[in-house]
């Protein structure tokens, strides 16, 4: 996961595994087979442990706006002690495939709309509920991806004050129809 996120998954390799884990490279190869099924586990496996630290456990809050924010102060979580050494593992491979059509990028684009998606239903059942001032749905989930991609860039890069401006975009789209920010 690690060698991923730092890396990229190209770089996910059986021989890379053994060195790394001091297991032999035919003990990995016969696990998986091909470097394009080890590939598969990773982003799968990453999936996972993006739901198990973000999704799951705001799956109790009230849905809307505040599960909304608790989506992002988990992503928040995420972000500032990142699982992977290089972060996000979704931000660190998407560009890596987004022009090699076949099973991996498409599994990465899988987890990318699974995760939008989730964005939407909130963004979508506080507009409905009143809760928020309607907005152009489709729109504000692609800006809010794009933010948090970007903020995952600058942690990377050392700019420490970056959430608290992803926070400040983030109060821009839970507006209450009175004009006021949804907490």
């Amino acid at each position: 996961m690690d060698l991923a996120s730092l890396e990229g998954l190209e770089n996910v390799s059986f021989g890379r595994l053994a060195a790394n884990t001091g297991l032999s490279k035919a003990g990995i190869q016969t696990l998986f087979k091909t470097k394009e099924a080890l590939q598969l586990a990773t982003v799968e496996f990453a999936r996972e442990m993006f739901i198990d630290a973000v999704i799951r456990p705001v799956k109790s809050a009230p849905r809307g706006a505040k599960r909304m924010r608790a989506l992002l102060d988990r992503w928040t979580v995420y972000a500032e002690t990142p699982l992977f050494a290089g972060g996000c593992f979704r931000a660190a491979n998407l560009a890596e495939f987004d022009s090699k059509p076949g099973p991996v990028r498409d599994a990465l684009f899988h987890d990318q709309r699974e995760w939008r998606e989730c964005i939407a239903s909130e963004l979508r059942y506080a507009v409905a509920t009143g809760e928020i001032a309607d907005l152009d749905i489709d729109l504000a989930v692609f800006q809010i991806d794009a933010v948090l991609c970007a903020a995952n860039t600058a942690l990377r890069t050392g700019d420490d004050d970056v959430m608290s401006k992803v926070r400040r975009i983030i109060d821009g789209f839970l507006v209450s129809p009175a004009g006021s920010s949804v907490r």
